[in-house]
């Protein structure tokens, strides 16, 4: 730790009086991969960089122009030379991290696929700010330095005959059609492995599907893991949308549309996306129904209730809908972050948590129950936290107790309150023992820290809030959920 805590004291003097204003990015990639295959070793590659390299040199990068008539070349690396370098990483076992503090364009998506491809994780500060970012920096690079990971990994699953592997979605190098292979894996990550029945199947055996991870531990230890699964078989429709889940039926939807926007628009992938919905609900209402349903009854899964909810706020998102002021950075970002995420994480993301802390008996530190994520659910008495895995905001109304105003904030009213991210402070008094105490909560489920940002009702900062109210109308144009619930109500009956 001297040598390092020394080298990184050196850095800014040795580079003090340099004029140059352009960067590389391959090379040192490059570097660090030989220095791994010179040791005959796996390892893990952490990356800090702030700005397009555009130095003539391999993985030189240019500016692209946002408004091109082919908008999935935005999402793809404008050339394949990242491609082949995190094949070359996949082999060598060299899992990449990297740390983004762009001021401006930076292209994420060819920077990007170095981690989306090796199983590392992709980290991005916007606009950085030392005295507002620096505990969010310090918390995701202790953690990505001291959790659990296995490298070297290659990964496979077996099924019985009438059942087979279609697809792999997720953070991963297909080494073949059949065999996933990636430089590491740890407990953050999250594949979807898609089946498809080509063949008769018996209900009195089921299904057996087995999943087999070999990988090496940090000490260098052979590794392997075995899940088997056996799962049941059914002639009648009815059974499988009873034994479906919403929030992972999302994961599964989000995966493919994300991974889709590489190769179509993304208002041909919001159509696929209704598309598949109204085929499900129509087949359950002709196949599933009880009773033959009024022709303006719409009738649903009892547990796909709110997979029409999901759909819509996919169907909204940044990625496949941005608002303004949202980058091809921020929608590439966001899109490789979704690629690995496990159910938790994107039910959460499409559908954040309104979480009313007024609601708080004055001793109870424990996150509330959530309540509906619309305007219609906000009381201007009251003051709410909105998270949605990656923000965390906190909203207060213009009739919020003085009181608890004074408590929390140290402000004497609510006009005194400053809007914008940081921390609370620290204060000795119940109420803000308690927000600290369920912020700190909310915080710990998550992987990622969650930056703290105080906006108050009919403030400017209110907007960056609202755009998480999922079930209204978004102002990128996307439909509230009751308009989305009634345009798929007419699509089925047609």
């Amino acid at each position: 730790s001297v040598l390092i805590n020394s080298l990184l004291d050196k850095i800014p003097l040795l580079f003090a009086d340099s004029l140059e204003g352009d960067v590389l990015f391959g090379p040192v990639v490059q570097a660090g991969l030989e220095a791994l295959q010179t040791a005959g070793c796996w390892g893990k590659l952490f990356l800090f960089h702030t700005s397009l390299p555009t130095i003539r040199a391999p993985g030189e990068l240019r500016k692209r122009n946002d408004n091109t008539n082919k908008e999935q070349t935005l999402f793809q690396p404008q050339s394949s030379y990242y491609q082949t370098l995190a094949e070359q990483c996949v082999q060598q076992g060299c899992c990449v991290d990297l740390f983004l503090f762009p001021t401006q364009y930076v292209d994420v998506a060819s920077l990007g696929l170095l981690t989306l491809r090796t199983g590392g994780d992709l980290y991005y500060y916007s606009n950085f700010r030392v005295d507002r970012d620096a505990e969010q920096f310090q918390f995701d690079f202790q953690r990505d330095v001291q959790k659990v990971i296995g490298f070297n990994v290659k990964m496979k699953v077996h099924t019985r005959k009438g059942i087979r592997v279609a697809n792999y979605l997720g953070s991963l190098h297909m080494e073949n059609r059949s065999e996933v292979k990636l430089a590491a894996i740890d407990s953050d990550k999250a594949v979807v492995v898609e089946f498809k029945h080509d063949g008769k199947l018996s209900q009195e055996v089921g299904v057996h599907i087995q999943f087999e991870l070999l990988y090496h531990t940090v000490s260098g230890h052979r590794r392997l893991r075995i899940h088997n699964a056996s799962l049941n078989c059914s002639s009648q429709l009815i059974e499988t949308f009873r034994s479906s889940q919403a929030e992972t039926l999302l994961n599964y939807f989000a995966k493919t549309a994300y991974r889709a926007v590489l190769d179509q628009g993304t208002k041909r992938v919001q159509d696929q996306l209704v598309t598949h919905l109204t085929r499900m609900l129509a087949s359950y209402r002709k196949h599933c129904a009880h009773s033959a349903p009024t022709r303006g009854q719409l009738v649903m899964p009892q547990f796909l209730k709110v997979l029409p909810l999901y759909l819509n706020c996919l169907r909204k998102s940044k990625v496949l809908l941005p608002g303004p002021g949202v980058s091809i950075d921020d929608r590439a970002y966001l899109r490789q972050l979704v690629m690995s995420m496990g159910i938790a994480e994107t039910n959460v993301l499409f559908y954040p948590r309104l979480l009313p802390i007024h609601g708080l008996n004055e001793n109870q530190v424990t996150v509330p129950r959530e309540v509906r994520c619309t305007a219609r659910t906000l009381s201007p008495e009251g003051f709410y936290l909105l998270e949605d895995g990656l923000n965390l905001f906190l909203w207060i109304g213009m009739l919020a107790p003085a009181e608890w105003i004074q408590n929390v904030f140290g402000a004497p009213s609510f006009n005194a309150v400053d809007c914008g991210a940081g921390s609370l402070p620290v204060l000795d008094n119940p109420s803000s023992r308690q927000i600290r105490g369920v912020i700190h909560a909310v915080r710990k489920q998550r992987a990622r820290f969650l930056k703290l940002l105080v906006v108050k009702q009919a403030d400017g900062t209110e907007g960056q809030f609202r755009q998480l109210l999922v079930e209204d109308k978004s102002p990128s144009g996307g439909a509230s959920y009751p308009d989305f619930l009634h345009h798929v109500h007419l699509s089925i009956q047609q």
